[in-house]
């Protein structure tokens, strides 16, 4: 069973919500770093081989703003993650860590590779032949794609570990059904975003007329081009998602389907763009619509980011980790002797708590709430549970799972949930109940029936049991 780890307290803003702002910002700038050396690469070999003259000027500026984002905002956002998740959810990142440390550490010596290609083409590049300085993009290409290679198995195992969950293989982990069509997926993403701010940096070089931008506008929108796979590779990567999830991805969760659908919209539009101008007609594109093009881009990945985590609800890792930190296998154990038995930490979002009954409530909502609501700001359990009736409340916390699929059930006694409630009640209440409420015995035993009858397991969504449901996708690739 897993120690007790407190989720940092960020106020209106939910825990998880912060972790994927500074995720979402990361991703972003490490796909636009990847495609950024497939096009740099691309640019150098135009301009020795004197098929396009000017691209040596956008090699030199275009990497400028490459090593100032990639390598600056980049890292910062990457221990961002780091700093983040340890806060959030220590048991996440543990079992990662544990299962993965090896495929952390290669990756870091790929990302170290790429550092160091990048600094010595920064600082060196007019001193090197053609055929040096393009070893050198090659290498940071390839340093950084195998970077995105790794962090890309391990992130596709938390949705889809496949027969990981039967032989706990780390080739099984890392090679799982959603490997491929999310590594291709994402490269092709890299170069869309590469292209897209190569065309934003094409308009700021003062030293080109508009028919020498439209040509390197019109040479960069070639990495656009392989945006034309992506509805398959799409497909492909629904197709290896387990049912559940891609149900709620496809209407199941109105909140993921809406975010799955900007995504698909305007990527739609970014390539209907591409192919259409940019490929057939050879438009020019000036700054304004390419910077517009990029923040389309941006929604497009942070929609994609927020369906990747939250189709994986109630899990953070699938069958091993739920979305509050909680194993799977330690529900019924934790139903028995309650989930915060063992929590030495004091309750430091709140200023004053009335009574030992509602800073328990406190701590159960810390343990197995905090991670994806807060009390009174973003997903606020006061505003989720505002038209419930106390009895209402205690039978739809009990049975948690059935009340709202994608949560995991709830994994405490039945004190611990009548506490919570109180709690609930006391900041619903504006913080003015003082007095220590009572649990008569009669409440006990319905919030114990109620837990009895929901059981220890997810929800049943497609008639499949949670343990066949696993047996299942661990038997097959």
């Amino acid at each position: 069973m897993n120690p007790v780890y407190p989720v940092n307290d960020y106020g209106p803003l939910m825990p998880g919500l912060v972790m994927a702002a500074v995720a979402i910002v990361h991703v972003f700038l490490a796909q636009f770093a990847v495609g950024g050396g497939i096009l740099l690469c691309y640019f150098q070999w135009l301009a020795m081989t004197g098929r396009n003259t000017t691209a040596r000027l956008f090699v030199n500026g275009y990497f400028k703003i490459l090593v100032l984002i990639s390598f600056v905002l980049g890292a910062m956002t990457g221990v961002g993650i780091w700093f983040t998740s340890i806060q959030v959810s220590a048991p996440t990142i543990g079992q990662m860590v544990f299962n993965f440390h090896w495929i952390w550490a290669t990756e870091w010596t790929f990302f170290s590779l790429e550092v160091v290609a990048g600094y010595c083409f920064y600082r060196y590049h007019n001193q090197l032949t053609d055929r040096t300085n393009l070893t050198l993009l090659g290498l940071y290409a390839f340093a950084a794609w195998m970077s995105l290679f790794w962090i890309n198995g391990i992130l596709s195992w938390q949705l889809t570990p496949g027969s990981w969950l039967e032989t706990h293989s780390l080739t099984d982990g890392f090679f799982n059904p959603g490997f491929w069509p999310s590594l291709f997926f994402r490269t092709i993403v890299c170069m869309t975003l590469a292209a897209l701010i190569g065309c934003i940096v094409v308009n700021v070089i003062p030293s080109l007329d508009r028919s020498e931008k439209q040509e390197l506008i019109n040479r960069a929108a070639h990495l656009m081009t392989p945006m034309l796979a992506m509805p398959l590779l799409g497909g492909w990567y629904l197709l290896s998602m387990p049912e559940d999830s891609r149900s709620w991805v496809l209407g199941g969760s109105p909140a993921m389907m809406l975010f799955f659908m900007i995504s698909v919209g305007a990527s739609l539009a970014i390539g209907s763009y591409a192919l259409i101008g940019l490929w057939f007609q050879k438009l020019y594109i000036n700054g304004a619509t390419a910077t517009l093009l990029l923040f389309m881009a941006f929604g497009a990945t942070a929609g994609g980011e927020f369906v990747r985590e939250g189709s994986r609800k109630p899990y953070t890792i699938r069958h091993v980790v739920y979305s509050n930190g909680i194993r799977p296998q330690d529900v019924a154990e934790l139903r028995r002797r309650g989930c915060v038995a063992d929590d030495p930490f004091p309750v430091t979002f709140e200023s004053k708590l009335p009574s030992a009954n509602i800073e328990l409530g406190a701590k159960v909502f810390r343990r197995q709430c905090a991670v994806c609501h807060t009390m009174e700001g973003a997903n606020a359990i006061v505003h989720l549970t505002g038209t419930w009736d106390t009895d209402q409340m205690r039978m739809n916390i009990a049975k948690l799972q059935q009340t709202k699929p994608f949560m995991p059930p709830f994994a405490g006694t039945a004190k611990e949930l009548e506490c919570l409630i109180q709690y609930i009640r006391w900041v619903k209440s504006k913080r003015q109940q003082n007095s220590d409420e009572d649990i008569s015995q009669e409440t006990l035993e319905r919030i114990t029936h109620w837990l009895d009858e929901a059981g220890t397991e997810p929800a049943d969504v497609h008639g499949v049991s949670t343990s066949a449901m696993a047996a299942r996708e661990g038997s097959s690739r």
